[in-house]
Order: C-alpha cells, then sequence, then structure tokens
C-alpha cells in the first residue's frame, strides 16, 4: 500500500490505530447484529425528551455553523457552576479536549505521567505528539496518587492525567485527596482532572468547584456523554482558570462544536430533575449488574461511575474468552481493560432493564460453555 513520501518522521513511526474498537466495527468483523450495546459507557438511557425537541428544532439551523464563541452554551455552564464562563473551555468531548491539551504543553521527548492501563485515548494524543509516557501501576485497583506524584517530581513532567472516578476500574479518591495531590504538583506540571463520570460519582468523590479555580496548572474535564446521553453530539468542556482557559483560543477547531450538539447540550443543563431520574436509573443498573455478576460466581468491583469492572478470578486470556462469546454467541457487546493486573476483569456499561436482562441470561451459557471446554 502506497502512501505519501514527506510525512514527519514522528508520523513515519507510529502504527495506524484506534484506541477503541468500536461495536460497528465488531458487528463488520463478526458478521452479528449487537443485542446489548453495554461496553462503551455510552448511555442507553438516552438523553430527555426535552433534549431531543431541543435538537430537532436546531436541526432545521444545521446549515448554519456554530457559534465559534460557544457563548450560550459557556453561560449555560457558567449558570449551572457558579464560576464565570471565562473560566470554561468548549470542546469536541473530552477526547477532543485532551489532545489539545497535550498539543498546549507537550514537545517532543517530553514525560507525561499516567496510570498504567488507564483512559487509552490520552495515551493516542501523548504519542501522537511525540510525548514519553512514564505510566504508574494501580495499587488496589484504584490509581495510585502517591506513584503519581513521585513520577511527576522524579521526572519533572509537564503533564500529569488522572481520572476521578476511574475508568476502567470505576473507583475513586475522595475529593480531599485530589485536592491534597493537585496542591503537592509543581506548578509548572499541568493536573489533568478527568471528571468524566462526575454526574454519577458520590459527592465525596468531587472537589469543590472553586477548589482549584485559583490554580492555573489544573484543568478538570467534563463531558455531556455519559449521564446525559449524548455520546455522539460530541460536547466536552474543561473548567480552570480564565488564563489557561484562553490558550485554547489558539489552537482550537473554532468551527468544530456541531451546533445540534450544542443545543443539545443547553437543554440538558437545563432539565435537571431528568438528570436526577437518569442518575438513579444508572444506579440501579449498575445494582443489578453487581447481582449478575455474583450470582454467576465473579466479583464485582464498587463502582461510581456508569459501569461496572467485574473481577473474573483468572487471567486476561479468561476474560478475554468472556468477552468474545458474549459477543459472538449472544450479540451482547462489553469491554475489559487493556493491561495487567486489570485485564483479569471484564467491564459492563448500565443500560436499560431489556439489555440487562440479555446479560442475565446469557452469562451462566457463556461461563459453563468456557469450563466445558477446558
Amino acid at each position: 500500500m502506497s502512501a505519501f513520501t514527506r510525512f514527519t518522521p514522528l508520523i513515519q513511526s507510529l502504527p495506524s490505530t484506534i484506541p477503541f474498537v468500536g461495536p460497528e466495527a465488531i458487528e463488520r468483523q463478526r458478521g452479528r447484529a449487537i443485542a446489548a450495546r453495554i461496553g462503551a459507557n455510552e448511555s442507553g438511557f438516552g438523553p430527555a425528551e426535552s433534549v431531543v425537541q431541543a435538537m430537532r428544532e436546531a436541526a432545521t439551523g444545521t446549515w448554519k455553523y456554530a457559534d465559534p464563541e460557544n457563548h450560550d452554551l459557556k453561560q449555560a455552564l457558567a449558570t449551572r457552576l457558579g464560576v464565570s464562563a471565562a473560566n470554561i473551555a468548549i470542546g469536541e468531548g473530552i477526547d477532543g479536549l485532551l489532545g489539545q491539551i497535550v498539543r498546549l504543553v507537550i514537545e517532543p521527548g517530553m514525560p507525561v505521567v499516567t496510570s498504567f492501563g488507564a483512559y487509552p485515548t490520552f495515551n493516542y494524543h501523548v504519542v501522537g505528539h511525540g510525548g514519553r509516557l512514564v505510566t504508574v501501576p494501580y495499587v488496589g485497583d484504584r490509581e495510585d496518587l502517591d506513584g503519581l506524584l513521585a513520577a511527576v517530581k522524579k521526572e519533572n513532567a509537564p503533564l500529569v492525567y488522572f481520572a476521578n472516578p476511574d475508568n476502567p476500574m470505576g473507583s475513586w479518591w475522595p475529593a480531599e485527596r485530589i485536592v491534597e495531590f493537585a496542591k503537592a504538583l509543581p506548578e509548572t506540571t499541568l493536573f489533568i482532572l478527568d471528571e468524566a463520570y462526575c454526574e454519577t460519582a458520590p459527592a465525596e468523590a468531587l472537589p469543590a468547584i472553586d477548589a482549584f479555580i485559583d490554580m492555573p496548572n489544573v484543568v478538570r474535564t467534563r463531558t455531556f456523554s455519559k449521564a446525559y446521553g449524548l455520546a455522539g453530539s460530541r460536547v466536552g468542556y474543561v473548567v480552570t482558570t480564565p488564563g489557561t482557559a484562553q490558550a485554547f483560543d489558539k489552537i482550537r477547531n473554532h468551527f468544530g462544536m456541531n451546533r445540534i450538539g450544542v443545543a443539545a447540550a443547553v437543554a440538558a443543563l437545563a432539565d435537571r430533575d431528568y438528570l436526577a431520574t437518569v442518575t438513579a436509573r444508572i444506579a440501579h443498573s449498575r445494582e443489578r449488574i453487581a447481582e449478575i455478576a455474583q450470582s454467576n460466581g465473579l466479583s464485582p468491583l464498587v463502582s461510581a461511575t456508569n459501569f461496572v469492572a467485574i473481577d473474573c478470578g483468572r487471567d486476561a486470556v479468561y476474560a478475554r474468552a468472556i468477552v468474545d462469546t458474549l459477543m459472538s454467541d449472544h450479540g451482547i457487546f462489553i469491554r475489559m481493560p487493556g493491561v495487567a493486573p486489570l485485564n483479569r476483569c471484564i467491564r459492563v456499561s448500565t443500560g436499560p432493564q431489556a439489555e440487562m436482562d440479555l446479560l442475565e441470561a446469557a452469562l451462566p451459557n457463556v461461563l459453563a460453555k468456557l469450563a466445558g471446554g477446558q
């Protein structure tokens, strides 16, 4: 296969990869439709009807670019969070914002500290910009704050990433430990606090919104992809100091937001009743997943997210066999962590009752089949 010959040396050295194989690709590869889409931490409960109506109304104006200043969404977020609109930067989901953050800070060869096995899309951006990943193992199935801090200081790293609550394990640290960690970092280290799952987390896990408001080296990333049910709309945001937020204007795609998605996000913020309802549904579904796991002799981990990591009690080969057989035999799409020892687990996203029913019926058959094949 021929390719252009003057890509940069960095690009020429990189493999062509996708951090996550999507369920659509799995359907094409296996020739089987997905019956239960409970692997990508989307919200199968969907957005509020008020949000769907806002999207319908916005659709007729989709011939227009979205406001490049994202004024209305910034104002809505500022009102909800109790900060200034100047404290907020908007982007195409957290994934897009992570790429911008890496671009703002990292030059080729610079060290970037993260946890070994944490969100792979962040690693993808770091490598794509020539950064050098420095990884710290999990301890007790949650990220090691002391280890991350030690690595930052040892490497004099300009960037550190930490998610709370965590993906892929669903664990979390209390807010006071997060604040302590942030204040212990050098001022020359930018701290990405990924709070994609903040709406499903216990209050104790979330630092007050003003905890870092005067710390220019802390950026909190949040999204409408999880509890709000807008993963396909690609709307995320950063909360930080005005000076740090303004830096995003130097490199962002000013017409990168889609008009319908922005309208959906504004409407989602306004429908507080639906958010309360859907987070209760997510919590109930987490309990259901845990019950299904326990009834099959597996060990669910306590989760603060919209998924549950389940310890399968063996190794990655066994966990992978469960993932693959659920899909091949039953059309049930789930995922698993990518590195040991986390990859002894499978990860199941919350979802509507019908999808939980399919999982409950299929899992014992899968485990029996795998036991019979030994």
